[in-house]
């Protein structure tokens, strides 16, 4: 429990504290739906590709025993502690501007998400939470631009 404790308190610290900059530019603090930067996929930076590219690759590597119901709950719980520990990386380093990290927020929230469903925790199974991740991934290609990034999956 120890080895997830700081990534989740990282992701407790970006929901509870948005960038004040992002609080000057929106009038709702609600989830914003996401939107493309003038028809165009949102900016990244080099911490952003970074985190991103650690939870496709462990997506990536777990999908097919996560398909063929070989993944135990230990398994579960380790992936969903490197989806947070990479969470917490981006959170702490990455820098967008306002509008795009407004768009990564939902993202971000879909990553937590199916890693607290993977973790066992609320209602979801630990395969829903696989789901939800893979999701957010998918949509993190929609929006930002990662050179050569193709969702896991």
């Amino acid at each position: 429990m120890k080895s997830t404790l700081p990534a989740l308190l990282a992701a407790l610290a970006f929901v509870l504290c948005p960038p004040v900059q992002a609080h000057e530019h929106h009038d709702s603090h609600g989830p914003q739906k996401p939107t493309l930067n003038a028809g165009k996929k949102w900016e990244t930076d080099a911490p952003l590709r970074q985190a991103m590219d650690q939870i496709n690759q462990a997506m990536a590597a777990a999908l097919p025993r996560i398909h063929e119901k070989r993944f135990s709950e230990t398994d579960y719980r380790g992936l969903a502690d490197t989806i947070g520990k990479s969470v917490g990386y981006a959170i702490e380093n990455c820098k967008l501007q306002p509008e795009a990290d407004a768009v990564l927020h939902g993202v971000i929230a879909d990553l937590n998400g199916g890693a607290e469903a993977m973790a066992g925790k609320g209602d979801a199974s630990r395969h829903a939470g696989a789901v939800k991740v893979l999701q957010a991934l998918k949509s993190y290609g929609r929006y930002f631009d990662h050179p050569g990034w193709k969702a896991a999956g």
